[in-house]
């Protein structure tokens, strides 16, 4: 009698202000799609990360608007044990494809769209789950360090910041970018692959 092989686990970090961590979890969606594999979405505040640094003005207010959604996520999962990929997927469509910066509208409709009340409004400047948020932060940069921001990926418990991608990929292209991830997380002494990007994200 054969065993049955396990679906690999992604876990995947994401801050639905970051483009880029857009851009990858439309990869993982396009993977998952095709393949069995279990995917476990994280919040992870580039706020919490970036506290006390010394940012250009612009980064700096993306970074005092960018708590509100990402207290929302974790309030929804605190108070509904609500799956925080419907909401992001909902939030992140607005923004980023949708270029939408009206920040509490884009939550009013994102709420809507994933079933949840307008009451977890309230907590866009509430720091009641903040310990819970940052503590999955905690969690993501335990795995990478925090040299890095968002997306994190981690395939079976080892941890990497990206890929970072554009456009996503889609059909055999995205499954052989997971295969290279996973041979990646075989290696223990790998740490890191870069090129400087030379174009923003490509959204469809």
């Amino acid at each position: 009698m054969t065993s049955t092989p396990t679906a690999p686990v992604v876990d995947f970090w994401f801050d639905p202000a970051c483009p880029w961590a857009w851009m990858t979890s439309r990869w993982i969606t396009e993977v998952q799609r095709q393949r069995e594999i279990d995917v476990r979405w994280h919040v992870m505040s580039l706020s919490v990360l970036n506290e006390g640094r010394d940012l250009p003005a612009d980064y700096r207010a993306l970074m005092d608007d960018s708590w509100a959604a990402v207290r929302v996520l974790v309030a929804a999962q605190e108070l509904y044990g609500a799956d925080p990929k419907p909401l992001y997927d909902a939030l992140g469509t607005r923004r980023h494809p949708g270029g939408r910066t009206d920040t509490r509208a884009i939550i009013a409709e994102s709420l809507a769209e994933a079933g949840l009340p307008d009451s977890l409004l309230a907590f866009t400047d509430s720091e009641e789950y903040d310990p819970q948020l940052r503590a999955s932060t905690a969690e993501a940069l335990a795995l990478v360090g925090d040299e890095v921001g968002t997306p994190v990926v981690a395939l079976d418990g080892v941890g990497f910041f990206g890929p970072v991608i554009t456009p996503a990929p889609k059909g055999e292209q995205a499954l052989e970018l997971f295969d290279g991830l996973a041979m990646i997380t075989r290696v223990p002494g790998f740490y890191e692959l870069k090129r400087t990007r030379t174009q923003g994200p490509q959204f469809d």
